[in-house]
């Protein structure tokens, strides 16, 4: 280990920032939402208002002299003279400071981390002063995967870090609770800023004869490009203990889950349900109640066309802790991965999204409402039903001549998108021998696939 990372309390510590670029502006704000006293000195003089940081103090035209140094804690000095640099470090080291002068590892005490800022707790990454950029672009790849409401469940510890020590005295008993606070529904319900719901389940699991309770995230795993899954769909992913997944999920998403995850598949097609839908909420109901933090994955959104209410409804009325995590819709990246705006100020004042397949014995679609011009169809789950659903829109008013996109495997590598009209979309998915999923896109807007195919084969 070259460098070692210290945790300062901020509380009412002095920080004295020194210079009026870019470079101490950075500086200042780091700790512009801290309970640090905070002073800026300008001698080289201030930014433009515009360019000041809300919230920033007054800035000081001057050098600071040893009075003002008295005290402080950090001093940053962003000055560009380097014998009133020196001067100044000496002067705030006489103070009993820790000195950084910004990029002069040479002349500073400590260097700055690359900083992950969730208020009460704070990552650091450092590399000594050597490679900023790197500790940065690691800083990222970090963050992506912490909860934003991690500061709640790290408030939530401190409140009541008294009254589990008192309840639990024994170490590694109270460290096993503070696991299973932290790693099931109490640290998930205040991550998601439901306070009083996580002190009670906290409470709870201070009763040591309370059974682990687990939790259910229904999470949308999105059209199957695994770049396209939420930052929070993966990092409840990467934390889940049993992964209930369906077949639209590919094994490009599968693969960003945590290795040791039991996975069980529970996939369906149009007359082949492996498993019942009443028998899939049974399990996950079962696997939460053996203390699993369990996934339900499913390809889009779990709320487009995804049974994601049905099982919502279960877990409730289950008593099982439940969150739900959308996607991306297939709607939405089959149309942007085909070049098909769904609105277009031109061509389409309203999209709708609807399924070809409706539940048997349910309503029929208002196919009047859903032939209306200017608008643009997104027509789930409709290759099987393609030319029945031609006929019934053109028979509805729709022109015959309304351009149609069918896209197969929308944002894969295996992508495939076919052009045409409505009077012939039958026919085009006869033809086209489609193997996975598909979305059929009715509109004027379907034209510019047609477009971007056409200008594709001539740049070929």
């Amino acid at each position: 280990m070259r460098v070692f990372l210290a945790s300062i309390p901020l509380e009412a510590a002095k920080i004295v920032i020194i210079g009026g670029g870019e470079p101490a502006l950075a500086k200042l704000r780091l700790f512009l939402n801290s309970p640090a006293q905070v002073l800026w000195f300008a001698p080289d003089g201030a930014p433009e208002a515009i360019e000041t940081p809300l919230g920033a103090p007054t800035p000081l035209l001057r050098s600071p002299d040893a009075d003002d140094l008295a005290g402080a804690r950090l001093v940053f000095i962003a000055l560009g003279d380097l014998d009133q640099v020196q001067g100044l470090a000496g002067l705030a080291r006489a103070a009993g400071a820790q000195v950084n002068v910004v990029d002069q590892p040479h002349l500073s005490d400590f260097q700055t981390p690359a900083l992950i800022d969730r208020d009460e707790v704070v990552v650091g990454v450092a590399t000594g002063g050597s490679a900023p950029i790197l500790a940065r672009d690691v800083r990222t790849a970090i963050e992506n995967v912490l909860p934003a409401g991690l500061a709640n469940v790290a408030r939530l510890a401190r409140e009541l870090r008294d009254t589990v020590k008192a309840s639990v005295p024994d170490f590694m008993a109270r460290r096993r609770l503070w696991e299973k606070a932290f790693r099931g529904p109490a640290a998930d319900l205040a991550a998601a800023g439901r306070t009083a719901e996580a002190r009670r389940e906290m409470l709870r699991l201070l009763n040591v004869a309370a059974p682990e309770l687990g939790v259910v995230h229904i999470v949308g795993a999105g059209p199957g490009d695994p770049e396209l899954l939420t930052l929070k769909a993966l990092r409840v992913l990467q934390d889940a203990d049993v992964i209930i997944h369906d077949r639209l999920v590919p094994e490009a998403v599968l693969e960003r889950a945590r290795r040791d995850a039991k996975r069980l598949y529970v996939g369906k097609s149009r007359g082949d349900h492996s498993v019942p839908q009443d028998q899939i909420e049974a399990l996950m109901i079962a696997e939460a109640r053996a203390g699993h933090r369990v996934v339900r994955l499913k390809g889009g959104d779990p709320f487009v066309f995804g049974r994601g209410g049905e099982e919502l409804e279960a877990m409730r009325a289950a008593g099982v802790p439940v969150f739900v995590v959308p996607g991306v819709t297939a709607a939405l990246a089959c149309a942007a991965s085909a070049g098909v705006p769904l609105t277009h100020r031109d061509h389409a004042q309203a999209v709708t999204f609807v399924t070809a397949q409706a539940k048997p014995g349910g309503v029929d679609a208002d196919w009047t409402r859903l032939a209306a011009p200017n608008h643009t169809l997104a027509i789930y789950m409709g290759a099987d039903r393609a030319e029945e659903t031609a006929s019934r829109l053109i028979a509805a008013g729709r022109a015959g001549s309304t351009p149609v996109a069918v896209v197969e495997n929308g944002s894969r590598p295996d992508e495939r998108v076919l052009t045409g009209r409505l009077n012939g979309l039958g026919a085009l998915v006869r033809g086209a021998n489609l193997a996975g999923p598909v979305l059929l896109f009715v509109g004027e807007t379907a034209a510019f696939s047609a477009a971007q195919a056409d200008m594709s084969e001539a740049a070929a």
